[in-house]
């Protein structure tokens, strides 16, 4: 859940990690630190943000260093915890990112033979461990090292007495950006988008020597070579383009991130969807969709989708729950689901199925992600760049992939098909309707600011739709916001309806109107306040809530798609009146790479 960042080269480090860095904090931090090598090695940290780092920093010409953000997950924020982490003789840096499972085993023991430890972070056994065994050669300190250690990690580590940058990863994310004579190491490719595209993504159990002649990469002792990728994004596209957040930015981005999905996969002449899969037959009995957060909200509507278009039985189950499950899978296929491509808890589940034998598809937006490389098929959704933690465009091109699978998979008539694909081509125009209608949506998220708990309801393919509202009202704008299937409103949730308890009901025009309806007039019976998201055309809504939020109607299948927008902006304007911290929500990160 860190950020790392390292350098070497021929410009001056410091102002390079500070930038990198600064393209991080999207991903969260309560600490940073920089460490630069000279003759000596120095290090600047403290419970800061980057910008107060920065001003404390004098002039320096390293050219060599490494660069951390940290959320704390072994001991409080501090300084003394912040990264990054030196040994005994003050000449090694080392910042990671990851859970060390052994440390205290590995503490105790280095204690014993003499080492003072400072921090209480699992992070400090590494700087100690390849202090005992540095003998003028830090490739092989460090490979003893991990021999070691037992757990995840991404780390980079420099000595004063030699000019390079040794780095590794297991279960956690660390790319190479490849300059002019310059070479850049990070968690993530935004950091490094300023002076490259061209990355190279570490694989498990890599460990990476950089001097500023080259990169030599072992893996098992053994001498390989990865592979360099353009990454398609632009530093642009990575930036705020004068909105206010990025979240309100990639909120306005969802047209376009769902052109550029289907673009490739929708015939222009024929009603038919080719996603290009290595296995096209997908001769499966049943599909289990593995995801987390966000995607799991995607995950359940794909259910929804898949079932009703192909007849498959479809099973949904959150990863870090299926990792600790007894499975019995069979003919299965495993569809995972995650952004970033690195996600812990949907990366143990992958491996997992794979080891049961299954099939495995992932759907992700990261090219050369961990996920992409470790599946037997992949699904790149194209949104581009997420910056803010809250995922939105993303979750839309999640949904769209999940109707493009389907639909390519679907045993419905050619006429039926037809229509459809038809109508997922109108999905972005639809979108566009509900941002012309921004600032009423603006005005019932500045009334629902107001509230400390709130409900979100639906029933049917729009339920996953009301987990996802409210899960957003609890990321950014701090409400106890509970998503709930409105028939289970009287199974115990009636007795927390108050007037002082708002309802946000989802009435798309589908089979389960009528009752949503009748859920609407027991919730009024309590009085509670209710805002309706519901379509246009319907007038009968008006007549049993104190608000709408009107969509375009669309056929039910994409009824999830326009709500959700709906929901993701009044997410963003309930936060923004109530003054929080839009882009980076206190206690989370974008990517999460521990378990």
């Amino acid at each position: 859940m860190c950020g790392i960042v390292g350098y070497i080269g021929e410009r001056a480090a410091q102002p390079v990690l500070i930038n990198c860095l600064k393209r991080l904090e999207y991903r969260g931090y309560d600490s940073c630190g920089i460490a630069l090598l000279g003759g000596y090695t120095e290090i600047y940290k403290d419970a800061v943000r980057i910008e107060a780092l920065e001003k404390s920093l004098q002039p320096n010409d390293s050219v060599i260093g490494i660069g951390h953000t940290r959320w704390a997950t072994h001991g409080k924020p501090s300084e003394v915890n912040a990264h990054p982490h030196s040994d005994c003789s003050g000449k090694i840096a080392v910042v990671h990112n990851g859970v060390i499972e052994n440390y205290m085993q590995l503490r105790e023991q280095l204690t014993g033979e003499g080492h003072v430890f400072s921090s209480e972070t699992d992070t400090e056994v590494i700087p100690h461990l390849i202090e005992k065994y540095y003998d003028r050669n830090l490739e092989q300190a460090v490979s003893r090292a991990l021999n070691e250690i037992t757990g995840s990690y991404a780390f980079i580590t420099i000595h004063a007495d030699s000019g390079e940058l040794i780095l590794s990863r297991k279960d956690s994310p660390l790319i190479i950006g490849i300059g002019d004579g310059e070479y850049f190491v990070a968690s993530d490719v935004p950091a490094v988008l300023d002076y490259t595209d061209r990355v190279i993504y570490l694989e498990d159990g890599d460990l990476a020597a950089i001097t500023k002649q080259g990169i030599s990469i072992t893996n098992n002792n053994e001498r390989v070579t990865r592979v360099e990728d353009r990454v398609p994004w632009t530093v642009e596209e990575a930036q705020k383009a004068g909105y206010e957040h990025f979240m309100i930015k990639e909120i306005h981005e969802q047209p376009k991130v769902i052109r550029n999905t289907f673009a490739g996969h929708i015939s222009a002449l024929e009603s038919e969807v080719e996603l290009g899969l290595k296995n096209k037959e997908m001769g499966f009995s049943n599909i289990l969709i593995l995801a987390c957060g966000t995607s799991y909200h995607a995950a359940l509507i794909g259910k929804h989708v898949i079932q009703k278009l192909t007849q498959v039985p479809v099973t949904v189950d959150i990863a870090s729950e299926f990792n600790y499950s007894e499975s019995v899978l069979g003919n299965t296929l495993v569809m995972v689901i995650t952004q970033s491509g690195e996600t812990a808890d949907c990366m143990k589940a992958l491996k997992k199925a794979k080891e049961l034998g299954c099939y495995t598809l992932v759907i992700t937006n990261v090219v050369g992600s961990s996920a992409a490389r470790i599946a037997d098929d992949v699904l790149y959704i194209k949104a581009g760049p997420e910056i803010s933690v809250a995922a939105t465009k993303s979750f839309v091109a999640q949904l769209v992939m999940l109707y493009l699978f389907a639909l390519s998979r679907s045993s419905i008539d050619v006429r039926s098909r037809a229509s459809l694909i038809a109508e997922l081509r109108q999905l972005p125009n639809k979108i566009h309707e509900i941002l012309n209608r921004e600032e009423d949506i603006a005005e019932q998220g500045r009334y629902l600011a107001g509230y400390e708990n709130a409900f979100f309801v639906a029933r049917g393919i729009s339920y996953p739709v009301a987990l996802e509202g409210a899960l957003k009202v609890k990321e950014i704008a701090y409400i106890h916001a509970e998503g709930y299937a409105a028939g289970e409103l009287k199974h115990g949730p009636f007795a927390l309806l108050t007037p002082e308890t708002p309802v946000i009901a989802i009435a798309t025009r589908d089979n389960t109107y009528e009752t949503i309806l009748a859920n609407i007039k027991e919730i009024k019976a309590r009085e509670s306040p209710v805002v309706a998201i519901a379509e246009d055309g319907d007038d009968e809504i008006g007549k049993y809530v104190d608000a709408v939020i009107r969509i375009p109607s669309v056929d039910p299948l994409f009824a999830p798609t326009t709500a959700v927008v709906a929901l993701h902006l009044l997410a963003y304007y309930t936060a923004k009146e109530r003054g929080c911290s839009i882009d980076m929500p206190r206690n989370l990160a974008k990517s999460v790479t521990v378990e």
